[in-house]
């Protein structure tokens, strides 16, 4: 695919790309071929690195609502004056 302009290129599958390199020659396409692996990794990297970021995250937020919860909504339900015991063990089983 080509396009032409700002941003512009010419644009293949990868499998075509390296069937073109290996008709240039046999380095470029060795070249072509760990250029390509060193980018996939480089990109697996900072991807990983964002999975773990938005796993903390995720972790944090999960004791930041449930600490929530508890304060806000279990204990105001135990303070009301109308519940008793039985309540009490319905809310912690």
């Amino acid at each position: 695919m080509s396009k032409a302009g700002r941003y512009g290129g010419t644009y293949a599958h990868k499998d075509i790309a390296f069937e073109f390199a290996s008709w240039i020659s046999v380095e470029f396409k060795l070249y072509l071929i760990k250029e390509f692996q060193r980018l996939k990794e480089d990109e697996n990297r900072r991807l990983s690195l964002a999975w773990n970021l938005n796993r903390t995250l995720s972790r944090l937020n999960y004791h930041i609502h449930t600490d929530a919860i508890k304060e806000h909504l279990i204990l105001r339900k135990l303070r009301l004056p109308s519940q008793g015991l039985l309540t009490l063990m319905k809310l912690m089983c």
